[in-house]
Formats: structure tokens, C-alpha cells, sequence
């Protein structure tokens, strides 16, 4: 959870395009629009990367924004169009008003994969959390 002394608006802003990810959250170097994307399914490529020990791994997944509810709630999904069967990925962002007049920013990531999925969701769960502080500065220098 992320408490920021912005309107919602602004917040959701940061949150609802995965291009703007990589300026704030260490495990996406990169985002780009997919090149399928489409304004009835907005698509991004990502590519995720995480230590955990001594291994480190990284990934690329196609992500779909599967619901915009701006400037409430918006929720990504993998969505690969390769017809192969792929692990599940879910992030799901709210946005809501706080008690000090700012905004709430509260994150759920959900790695549907098998032996190492809770580990991955933990690694992916800490950074959110290490990324508070880059993306509260971000939003200060917006205004």
C-alpha cells in the first residue's frame, strides 16, 4: 500500500500504462506497446527480470489491460497469442481517496506458475514495496 499526497487522477495515471512501469519499478526494464495492441484490447510487451540468491531470471510476457474502471481500478493480465498454454500473471492496482486528502494506491500481483510461483510472487511483492519511494518522487515532480 502507497499513500501519496496527489489526486487519485494523478495516481492512476502511473498505474494504468505499463509504459511508465520501468521508470519506477526495478523488475521492468522495459514496456512497450505490443505491436497487436489495440484500443479494445490495450496490449503491452514487458519484460520482467528478478534476483532471488544467486539466480537470476527474466522474462517477457504480453499483458492485456483486462479492466479500466479510471481512476478506481485497473487490472493486467497475460494474454499470449502464441496458442501455447502459459502461466498466469494478474496485477491488479486500486486507486482510492486516503484520510489526509491525497490518494491509496494498493497493488495485487498474482504468478499462477507451478513449483516456484509463490517465491516469484513474494520477489515480485518486495520490490513493489522498494519501489514506494521512486514512485512518490515521480509524482512530486509532477506537482
Amino acid at each position: 500500500m502507497l499513500d501519496a499526497p496527489c489526486t487519485r487522477e494523478a495516481l492512476y495515471e502511473w498505474v494504468a500504462d505499463l509504459t511508465r512501469y520501468p521508470k519506477w519499478l526495478d523488475i521492468v526494464p522495459r514496456a512497450v506497446p505490443a505491436d497487436d495492441s489495440s484500443t479494445d484490447e490495450p496490449a503491452w510487451t514487458i519484460d520482467l527480470r528478478g534476483r532471488l540468491g544467486p539466480f537470476a531470471r527474466s522474462k517477457r510476457l504480453r499483458m492485456v489491460r483486462t479492466r479500466d474502471d479510471a481512476p478506481e481500478r485497473v487490472v493486467f493480465e497475460r494474454r499470449e497469442r502464441d496458442g501455447r498454454a502459459h502461466s498466469p500473471w494478474l496485477l491488479e492496482a486500486t486507486v482510492s481517496d486516503d484520510e489526509n486528502g491525497g490518494s491509496r494506491l494498493t497493488m495485487h500481483l498474482h504468478y499462477g506458475g507451478g513449483l516456484w510461483g509463490p517465491l516469484v510472487e513474494r520477489l515480485l511483492a518486495d520490490e513493489i514495496e522498494r519501489s514506494r519511494p521512486r514512485l512518490l518522487a515521480l509524482l512530486d515532480a509532477e506537482g
